[in-house]
Order: C-alpha cells, then sequence, then structure tokens
C-alpha cells in the first residue's frame, strides 16, 4: 500500500494543469486552503467536490490513480468521521442502539470535514502530481521574494520545502522495501496484540532512519562537489513566466470564492 503514496511524487505531462506557472498553482492551493472554510453547507460542500472533479479532469490524473493513492490516508479520513458520529451529541437523534448514539449534527459534520479533509488532500496532491520539485522551489522561491528584505533565507527554505516534498514518496518507498524484507524474514506487524506491535514496529524504524540519513548525507555532498552555496548569485536555466492561463486560474478562484460566499447559509 505504501508503495501507492501519491502526495510528493511528479507525474510528467502536457495538460492544462502541467503548463501552468508554479507560482499559480502555488497561490492557488494557499488561497484554496483558506477558501475551503467558508464552506458550511450541502451546497458549499458539493461544489467544493464537484470542482476538485473538475480540477481532476484538467489535469489528466486518473481518478482511478488518485483513489488508490488516498489508500495510505483512508484510516485518518474514517477516523475523523467516526469521531464526529460519536462525539457529536447535537441535533436529532438518528440512531440509538445500546451504548451507540448517533445525531443528526454528528453525520453532518462528519461528512462535511471529511469531504473537506478529501478535497484538501485531492488538491495538494494534483499539485505535487503536476509540478516538478524544480519547479516547486523556484515558484516558492519567488513568491517569498519580498522577505529577502528582512534577511530570511528565502532561496534555502524554498529548497529545504522542496526536498522534503520530494522525500516523501522516496521513504515511503523505502519503509515498503524494509516492511517487505521484514515479512519475508519471519516478521508480522498486521497480527498480535498492539504491545507486540509496536515492539515489531521498532526494527522497521532502525534501517529506515539509517536509509534517510544516509539519503541525506548523499544528497548534501553531492550539492557541496557540485559547488552549491546557497541563493546568493545564483542563475535559473528555466524562467517563469505569468501567462494568460495563471491570471484564469486566479479569476476562477475569485468566481470560486463569490459562489461558496453566496451559497453559505
Amino acid at each position: 500500500m505504501l508503495e501507492k503514496m501519491i502526495f510528493g511524487r511528479f507525474i510528467p505531462g502536457d495538460s492544462f494543469v502541467h503548463r501552468l506557472d508554479p507560482r499559480s498553482k502555488l497561490s492557488f492551493v494557499l488561497l484554496f486552503v483558506i477558501g475551503v472554510f467558508l464552506a458550511n453547507n450541502v451546497a458549499t460542500y458539493a461544489l467544493l467536490f464537484g470542482f476538485t472533479l473538475f480540477v481532476i479532469f484538467v489535469s489528466r490524473i486518473r481518478l482511478y490513480f488518485l483513489i488508490n493513492g488516498l489508500k495510505p490516508i483512508l484510516f485518518l479520513i474514517i477516523f475523523t468521521f467516526l469521531l464526529h458520529i460519536f462525539f457529536t451529541k447535537e441535533g436529532t437523534l438518528l440512531l440509538d442502539w445500546k451504548f451507540i448514539k448517533i445525531y443528526e449534527e454528528g453525520l453532518r459534520q462528519g461528512i462535511f470535514i471529511s469531504v473537506r479533509f478529501l478535497v484538501l488532500v485531492l488538491i495538494t496532491s494534483i499539485l505535487t502530481l503536476t509540478t516538478s520539485p524544480i519547479s516547486i522551489t523556484d515558484g516558492m522561491e519567488d513568491l517569498l521574494g519580498p522577505f529577502k528584505r528582512f534577511k530570511l533565507p528565502v532561496h534555502e527554505l524554498a529548497l529545504m520545502m522542496s526536498i522534503s516534498l520530494r522525500f516523501i514518496p522516496t521513504l515511503m518507498d523505502e519503509t515498503d522495501k524494509i516492511l517487505k524484507a521484514q515479512l519475508a524474514r519471519g516478521s508480522d506487524i498486521s497480527t498480535g496484540s498492539i504491545k507486540e506491535r509496536v515492539r515489531a514496529v521498532i526494527p522497521l524504524l532502525v534501517p529506515l532512519f539509517v536509509s534517510a540519513f544516509k539519503r541525506a548525507e548523499d544528497l548534501a555532498v553531492a550539492m557541496e562537489v557540485r559547488g552549491y552555496r546557497g541563493g546568493e548569485g545564483r542563475t535559473r536555466y528555466r524562467q517563469l513566466k505569468w501567462e494568460w492561463q495563471d491570471t484564469l486560474v486566479m479569476v476562477i478562484f475569485v468566481l470560486l470564492i463569490g459562489a461558496l460566499y453566496f451559497l453559505r447559509g
């Protein structure tokens, strides 16, 4: 399951979303995360979900691929849903069976928060799937450019965030390899008591941390031998260029926010 993790991966393509400037995509995702909290009823959440499906269609990323990629975090979505179901005691009582009591407001909030979580994960995943790590670094550095006046190491911060995103799928793949290797040696973390499962995870964490530090060291050495000395005086081979498509994306976002505000209860 871990090898299906989609967050942090990049899939080359030539879709409308792929061709967008990374600055417009980063700005859109950041503003979308904020705008999602405007939704508070069925109509607004339906609009958000429909818009997310539209973005997936335009990006030409297969829906089946995205659904498979969501499986590792499906537990979190279900857990969030169940928390609201069983701990929100407001509204009409819908089910009263033994110690289980489900209220209308709990069901409503559980569905809404789960949909909010889902669309946020999908939109951020589309960003990384359609934008190369180097483009994300350039976009972040350009957007954070004004903070250079305050002596903020913008280039280093952008590079650090980009490397972190890139290492997520790498570490997931490494975890999956270690897990399969230990399963082949007779180790099993899926059975037994909770205490036994925790003990079985420790042999998995040790080689994972060793591998992560080894990769970090290799990356540092590779950057050093190539003469990397930070962002001071560096130039770019590929220059970012804001096109009409990027302006269109910002206009679409303004329309989306306007529709969400209009449909709010």
